[in-house]
């Protein structure tokens, strides 16, 4: 049984330097690498099968052709990062981020991808169904998700499919939306400040309690709200028909306070706020 490396440097390019060296010889299953910084690391064709990546970040790291065969990977920081030609069998890749990275020719077989980011700029293998991989990007289809409370702030989801999903508390602060579904959703205190949602379709969603402050409303479909008690629209971009929908609203919805904004949905939606 492998017993786990320990460092002992405080120095940060002395661990740096530590670190690489036993990934090199070998000993990435045994290094506990939590949240180290190896950004920009030359780490092409090396083996790493089992290597412990928690929370690491590995931006802009060239892992091309590198053996990364189970490797726990959560919460890992690979944005711009190549991967291509990597075999990522059965790793663990949720909650990482893959803007910007190059999965081409991975191999990404049993691999998990569960609230995995990626963007338009992420490259994945051919014929990889990463729309349908639980990762969160541009038409990611995630109907019925349980993604509550998740940080997606900035992310890039247009286009993405939100068909009943559990989005309670989910922090979409200043994301992407454009032409997202949100169908059947629970909003509920959900936040979208500064959100882009040209387009996008909320219809028969719970939107109490939701934070859509400066949010852009433009061409939105806002149909058969279950309700919006305590929801906060101030400053948002909004239509004189979408403003006077809302404010058709029962009293016992508009005259609730949002307890982050200290206000009601009723002085939310004047046009001053």
């Amino acid at each position: 049984m492998n017993r786990s490396i320990s460092l002992s440097q405080d120095n940060p390019d002395d661990r740096r330097t530590a670190i690489l060296e036993l990934l090199r010889s070998g000993a990435a299953s045994q290094l506990d690498c939590y949240k180290e910084d190896l950004s920009n690391c030359d780490l092409k064709g090396i083996n790493l099968e089992r290597a412990k990546f928690l929370a690491v970040l590995l931006k802009n790291a060239d892992l091309s052709g590198a053996n990364l065969i189970n490797a726990d990977l959560r919460g890992v920081d690979l944005s711009g990062a190549n991967l291509s030609g990597a075999d990522l069998t059965g790793a663990n890749l949720c909650r990482s981020n893959l803007e910007n990275t190059n999965l081409t020719g991975a191999n990404l077989d049993q691999a998990k991808l569960q609230v995995a980011r990626y963007n338009s700029q992420t490259l994945w293998p051919e014929a990889f169904s990463y729309k349908n991989s639980g990762a969160i990007g541009p038409s990611a289809q995630l109907s019925g998700a349980f993604l509550n409370t998740v940080n997606l702030r900035q992310a890039d989801v247009q286009s993405a499919n939100f068909l009943g999903a559990y989005l309670s508390g989910t922090d979409f602060t200043g994301a992407n939306l454009e032409a997202a579904r949100f169908s059947g959703a629970d909003l509920r205190k959900a936040f979208f400040t500064g959100a882009y949602l040209h387009k996008a379709r909320l219809v028969n969603v719970d939107l109490s309690e939701a934070d859509f402050r400066a949010a852009d409303f433009t061409d939105a479909e806002l149909e058969n709200l279950q309700s919006i008690a305590g929801a906060d629209f101030g400053a948002a971009i909004l239509s004189d028909g979408q403003r006077s929908q809302l404010l058709s609203r029962p009293n016992a919805e508009l005259d609730v306070w949002n307890t982050f904004t200290r206000r009601s949905t009723r002085d939310s939606l004047k046009k001053d706020c």
